[in-house]
């Protein structure tokens, strides 16, 4: 069975000096496969799922001290790694300095 209401964890950075200044700007990560804007269309992988995309939609249902690898990833999005900037759809800094 499946829930009626999903909940999601979404990624944001921001480049503003002050990340806690209402003004700020959140920009957000997008995931390959992982719903998000309602105007994309749906990608169609069965009878596969990205990993990633995948282990955000159970992370939803915890918190990140049982999910540490989270904070692994946005310190490695922070950071603006490859390895990790190539699992996502978009990096919304692409071409800017990091988060």
């Amino acid at each position: 069975s499946i829930t009626k209401e999903r909940t999601e964890v979404i990624l944001q950075g921001t480049a503003s000096e002050d990340p806690h200044d209402p003004a700020a700007l959140w920009e957000e990560y997008e995931f390959k496969c992982k719903p998000g804007d309602v105007r994309r269309r749906p990608c169609f992988i069965s009878p596969y799922h990205y990993r990633l995309d995948w282990l955000m939609w159970f992370a939803a249902f915890q918190t990140y001290e049982q999910n540490e690898w989270i904070i692994h990833l946005a310190g490695k999005l922070l950071a603006q790694e490859e390895s990790a900037l190539s699992l996502m759809a978009t990096n919304p800094f692409a071409g800017r300095a990091a988060p």
